[in-house]
């Protein structure tokens, strides 16, 4: 056997061994074998790989989800199509970890390689409104909200990367209000829309101008011939983020390479790349499984575990958690990889604070919440949440950040889920597999009696971000069982 060479990434020493014979001539079934890499890591390595890796990996798997999964709520049944919802999402929802139970999206998902895209936007009569870009990096974008003072007129946005064959930046188009150059050729564009269901005549008028949301090529807004087009090979995506960790990560961080955009003077940028160069995996090449270097995927499934573990964990101190949801969803540049990979695992697609914060709802006693407890979440008017638009709390079960199924069909209390306040304009919001006796319906959220680990998320519409520096989010009581 030939020994091992080194090669010399991220200060580390990864040996690769050519599993070769020495003396038997390649049949063409060793031959793939005998020409393929074994890259040993250790964990250390692994782990940074996996680090740098999650954003692209999540927002890979939440993208194309959007784009292809017909089995999801939000999928636009391919791209240049909007999915466009009318209702709050339910339990059913399994695309995206802690979804919303409080807005609608209105979900736009792009393919830019071949032309650039318009989507055409009304004006919205809601008091909350946000448009937010990502591409599979999970830097996030808003180039329309409420908060700037934008939806009162409609407008057109074109979409572009440096890549789009149909569209040179800088050229103007009639019409067009805004010009996005993105930072991957496939891209998500979604609204979040609050739906002002508590006011029937608005939310009327709102369910009529969803259905004015648009998005054509740049070729079809002009009314010209359409560009060539190519049909994408998509590697798989996964049911979970560890998914593809375990099964495919070097197919879909190629695919992921050979279609992002990556800046030589951006640190993370460079050091993703360092990281996968001496695995084979650099921008511009071909994944071919029969050549590719081959890695310890159970070992990849286990370390992406333990990150996203570690990450869950920090939700249960809220110093912590709300140091980085103030850092979190923000565009190249502006954030750092720690924050990355909170939010690529917290919820993927979340908003910056100027837009939206997510602070936790921990237990009391300072223990893991858990189902088989009953609980009680209680403000006072001078506790409730400090927003300009609107504020909810969500229910999700701890494992996979999915919503807990019931019949009720109720996962979230707010104004657009429902909820009632009390005379003094606070609220006690009551988990539990029974409704308390007496208990508003809509400030119940229902639980089954299993062992089940529960996570409470507050969303805060337009905080008020002045208050928010010295308010405090509730805990959640633990309620004495009978």
């Amino acid at each position: 056997m030939k020994p091992p060479l080194k090669i010399i990434g991220l200060s580390s020493v990864v040996l690769i061994s050519f599993l070769a014979c020495n003396n038997p001539p390649k049949t063409e079934e060793t031959a793939a074998t005998t020409d393929s890499l074994m890259v040993k890591l250790d964990s250390g390595q692994v782990a940074n790989i996996v680090k740098r890796s999650y954003q692209y990996v999540a927002l890979y798997n939440v993208i194309n989800k959007f784009a292809l999964d017909e089995s999801g709520p939000y999928c636009s049944k391919g791209w240049n199509k909007i999915y466009k919802a009318t209702s709050l999402a339910n339990a059913d929802t399994r695309s995206i970890a802690r979804p919303n139970n409080d807005t609608y999206y209105e979900v736009a998902n792009l393919d830019l390689r071949n032309d650039a895209v318009v989507l055409e936007i009304p004006a919205f009569d809601s008091k909350f409104v946000s448009l937010e870009t990502s591409a599979y990096d999970h830097y996030v974008g808003i180039p329309l909200s409420t908060t700037k003072g934008d939806y009162k007129k409609p407008a057109k946005l074109l979409f572009y990367t440096a890549r789009t064959k149909g569209y040179k930046a800088g050229e103007k188009i009639a019409g067009i209000d805004k010009y996005l150059e993105m930072s991957g050729d496939f891209v998500t564009a979604f609204h979040r829309l609050m739906p002002e269901s508590n006011n029937p005549a608005k939310h009327a008028i709102i369910l009529k101008q969803i259905k004015e949301l648009n998005a054509v090529t740049l070729s079809q807004y002009l009314k010209k011939p359409a560009t060539d087009s190519s049909v994408a090979q998509f590697p798989a995506y996964g049911t979970t983020d560890a998914d593809v960790f375990g099964e495919n990560l070097l197919e879909v961080m190629q695919f992921v390479f050979n279609h992002s955009t990556f800046d030589p003077a951006d640190s993370l940028d460079n050091a993703v790349l360092a990281a996968y160069k001496p695995l084979g995996i650099e921008p511009g090449k071909a994944y071919d499984a029969s050549t590719a270097a081959k890695i310890d995927t159970a070992l990849f499934r286990k370390v992406s575990l333990e990150v996203k573990a570690a990450n869950l964990a920090i939700m249960e101190d809220p110093t912590l958690a709300m140091q980085l949801l103030f850092q979190a969803f923000q565009p190249k540049g502006h954030i750092n990889l720690q924050t990355l990979v909170f939010q690529s695992v917290i919820g993927p697609i979340g908003q910056p604070a100027t837009e939206a914060l997510y602070p936790p709802v921990n237990a009391a006693d300072g223990k893991p919440m858990n189902a088989m407890n009953d609980y009680v979440v209680r403000m006072t008017k001078a506790d409730l949440p400090p927003v300009k638009a609107f504020w909810s709390l969500t229910l999700y079960d701890t494992k996979n950040g999915f919503f807990i199924p019931n019949k009720e069909n109720k996962y979230s209390v707010g104004e657009n889920a429902g909820y009632k306040l009390d005379k003094d304009g606070g609220i006690a919001i009551y988990v539990s597999p029974e409704k308390p006796a007496g208990v508003p319906a809509e400030n119940w959220l229902p639980t089954n009696r299993i062992d089940q680990g529960l996570s409470l998320m507050l969303r805060l519409y337009a905080p008020d971000l002045s208050k928010v520096k010295t308010w405090k989010a509730p805990k959640a009581e633990l309620m004495s069982k009978k």
